[in-house]
């Protein structure tokens, strides 16, 4: 990983460090900032060397850098709407020395397949796709006064729909598509991926032992007939509001987000 100075970090810019500062990401000191939420995304994403994933809606690139940290022959691409998260994201492939093998390119969902071909992401191309939708409907939620923070937290136009109908798209056959969400958002992602994705694998992330939990992982094949699984999910903060060990080796060290194993 190159290093980087102060004078290196852009005006209202941040320079934060990710996974025990193995990353170094440059991004938005207002508005949208990449946290938890991306690197239990990228933890989860079952992808092996050799393989290609598309991130959707990637931002500075937190969970595609994240990602391919984790998995060294990996290819990740993203797909950004904001052209301003997408020049950040450029500097912070570059500064991690990750230019061979993640990209983040302009554009958005509701790019036609002949518009995402044309900017090299081929639809059912992907052995994964994985996405850390908007999580508020602008119809109910009121919009954050930060422009680029309402982009990234409100729909403005696209729903859940959109997004399961871009990701399975976006998925070869048997590839798999991940999402992290509100878990109030449960049975809107359940009825956008009915039809299109089996072996839905449903992951809670609680907050502290004995709270509901707030985020959801969520996790679907394509083409598969298998059944709908609740996995136990994993509890991030012990009676001492640390993270637990389990959560500490996925944020800190990591390590995979293995939905089959309790924590």
């Amino acid at each position: 990983m190159s290093g980087s100075t102060a004078d290196d970090i852009p005006q209202n810019t941040t320079d934060d460090g990710f996974l025990g500062n193995r990353l170094k990401l440059l991004q938005p000191e207002k508005g949208y900032r990449a946290g938890l939420d991306a690197v239990l995304l990228a933890a989860s994403v079952p992808a092996r060397d050799g393989e290609r994933a598309l991130d959707a809606g990637a931002g500075v690139g937190a969970a595609s850098l994240c990602l391919a940290a984790r998995v060294p022959g990996l290819e990740v691409a993203g797909l950004e709407l904001q052209p301003e998260l997408v020049a950040l994201a450029e500097r912070n492939i570059e500064r991690n020395g990750m230019a061979g093998r993640v990209s983040i390119l302009e554009g958005n969902i509701g790019f036609t397949p002949r518009d995402l071909a044309a900017l090299g992401l081929e639809p059912n191309g992907w052995h994964h796709v994985f996405a850390n939708p908007p999580y508020h409907d602008p119809v109910n939620s009121p919009a954050p006064p930060d422009a680029g923070k309402a982009q990234a937290h409100l729909t403005l136009g696209s729903d859940l729909d959109d997004w399961v109908r871009f990701c399975c798209t976006m998925a070869r056959p048997k590839g798999t598509v991940t999402f992290i969400h509100r878990a109030d958002a449960l049975a809107e992602l359940l009825a956008a991926m009915t039809g299109h994705l089996g072996g839905i694998e449903v992951f809670p992330l609680w907050p502290a032992t004995g709270k509901p939990a707030s985020r959801i992982i969520i996790r679907g094949q394509r083409d598969s007939k298998a059944p709908l699984v609740i996995r136990p999910g994993l509890v991030l903060h012990g009676r001492d509001g640390r993270f637990t060990e389990r959560a500490e080796t996925i944020l800190r060290s990591g390590e995979a987000l293995l939905l089959d194993q309790p924590g």
